[in-house]
């Protein structure tokens, strides 16, 4: 069996009043039957994977150092990461992920 062309696309983009068919298959529903709108979402989800890979890149550096050193690898030389200074240092990482996320900027 042949499935219908609109079913086999990389990317589905519907206008929402058109038939439900189209509108259940699409990735991309535009309200307005503005086409520029679905370029306005591309560009959206290419600065969101952009701040994802920051944030990723943020968190692993962090933990890369900072898990070791609560573990106690560095305990030889005298540096002690108590569990409650690793729980304080691990939740401003998490606030630094959310404000970096917040920096969200799109260009059009």
């Amino acid at each position: 069996m042949t499935l219908p062309p609109w079913t086999q696309a990389d990317v589905g983009i519907a206008i929402g009043a058109g038939t439900d068919v189209a509108v259940e298959t699409a990735d991309i529903i535009l309200v307005k039957s503005n086409p520029l709108d679905a370029v306005a979402i591309l560009g959206l989800s290419r600065a969101t994977y952009r701040k994802m890979v920051q944030n990723l890149v943020w968190a692993t550096g962090y933990n890369l150092f900072a898990i070791p050193l609560a573990a106690g690898a560095l305990y030889n030389q005298g540096i002690i990461l108590s569990p409650a200074m690793g729980a304080v240092l691990m939740s401003l990482s998490t606030v630094i992920v959310a404000i970096n996320a917040r920096f969200l900027k799109i260009k059009q």
